[in-house]
C-alpha cells in the first residue's frame, strides 16, 4: 500500500515562503517527540509521552495541536508511540509507518483513524514537506530515520541506532539541521550500574551511539551548510549534557555551527531554518 499524500494544500505562495522550524519536544528513553512546523501545517516525528503532557508541551511553545498534519514514527519502540493513538483519534491524524512497524506497534497504539504504511527509502509527501525515510540499525523490527525539507532546507533526524553506516551517512550529509543521538559516555557506560547484557545491548550495532560515535559521525558528513546540530536521546544515567556537548564538540571546533542538547524533562527552543 502506498502513503497517502493527497493531502489538501492552499496553493498561497506565501505560505510556501514560511521557514521550515523543528522543536524537540521530548527526548530520551521515557518518551520522545519532535515537532516539525512551517507557518500553519505541521507534524510529529514520534509521539512517546502521553497526549495530554505532549499538548501541554507544544502549549509552552505556542505550538496549535490543531494544526497538526500527521504523525510520523520511527519504530514501535513504547517511548516512540506512547500517545500516538490518542492523538491520532484526539484530531482525527494520519499515522505513517512502516508495514511492519504497524504490524508491531497496533495492539499497544489502540485504533489509528488512517494508518499510511510507507517504505523505507521511497520519500512520501505531507505538504508542504517531502519525507524520506532510510533504514537505521536498531533493535526494532523495522526501525528508520528521517531527511525532512521543504524549500530547500532539510532536517535530519536519526536517534536510535547502534551504528552510523554508510547509508545514514548518506542521508544526513546534506542537511542544515541535524538531531542525531548521543545516547552514553563510553566509560560511564562502562563503570555505571546496569547489568551487562545491557551494557552489551546498548553499545551493540543494534543499541544506541555514543558520545564518541556522535562526534565522529559529525565529522565526516559535517558541511558548509549545517546550521544547527540537536543531540537528543542522552541517557540520564550514562551521559550528561556536558560530557555529550564536549565530546561532540571537538568534530565542530571553532566553526559556525550552533549544537544543543535536547531534554527528556521538558522541551526545547523552536529552531527555524
Amino acid at each position: 500500500m502506498r502513503p497517502r499524500t493527497d493531502f489538501a494544500k492552499t496553493g498561497d505562495s506565501s505560505e510556501d515562503r514560511e521557514d521550515l522550524t523543528l522543536c524537540m519536544l521530548a527526548s530520551g528513553s521515557k518518551g520522545n517527540c519532535i515537532h516539525v512546523g512551517s507557518g500553519i501545517r505541521s507534524i510529529l516525528v514520534d509521539a512517546g509521552l502521553s497526549g495530554r503532557e505532549i499538548e501541554r508541551r507544544m502549549g509552552e511553545r505556542s505550538l496549535a495541536p490543531d494544526h497538526l498534519q500527521a504523525i510520523v514514527v520511527s519504530h514501535e519502540h513504547a517511548d516512540h508511540i506512547r500517545g500516538v493513538g490518542v492523538l491520532a483519534r484526539r484530531f482525527n491524524l494520519p499515522v505513517f509507518m512502516s508495514s511492519e512497524t504497524a504490524n508491531a506497534a497496533l495492539s499497544a497504539m489502540g485504533k489509528i483513524p488512517r494508518l499510511c504504511p510507507f517504505q523505507p527509502g521511497i520519500p512520501f509527501d505531507i505538504p508542504p514537506f517531502r519525507i524520506h525515510p532510510f533504514n537505521v540499525s536498531h533493535d526494532a523490527v523495522d526501525p528508520v530515520g528521517f531527511t525532512i525539507s521543504m524549500n530547500g532546507s532539510q532536517i535530519g533526524i536519526a536517534t536510535d541506532l547502534g551504528v552510523a553506516t554508510g547509508l545514514v551517512k548518506q542521508y544526513l550529509k546534506a542537511c542544515h539541521l541535524l538531531v542525531i543521538e548521543a545516547n552514553h559516555d563510553v566509560e560511564m557506560l562502562h563503570n555505571g550500574p546496569y547489568p551487562w547484557p545491557l551494557k552489551q545491548r546498548i553499545k551493540s550495532r543494534n543499541g544506541h551511539l555514543s558520545n564518541e560515535d556522535a562526534e565522529a559521525l559529525l565529522r565526516e558528513i559535517m558541511h558548509p551548510g549545517l546550521k544547527h546540530v540537536v543531540l537528543g536521546h542522552l541517557s540520564e544515567t550514562n551521559n550528561t549534557s556536558s560530557q555529550a556537548l564536549k565530546t561532540v564538540k571537538q568534530a565542530i571546533g571553532e566553526g559556525g555551527i550552533a549544537i544543543s542538547v535536547a531534554r527528556q524533562d521538558r522541551s526545547g527552543p523552536i529552531l527555524k531554518l
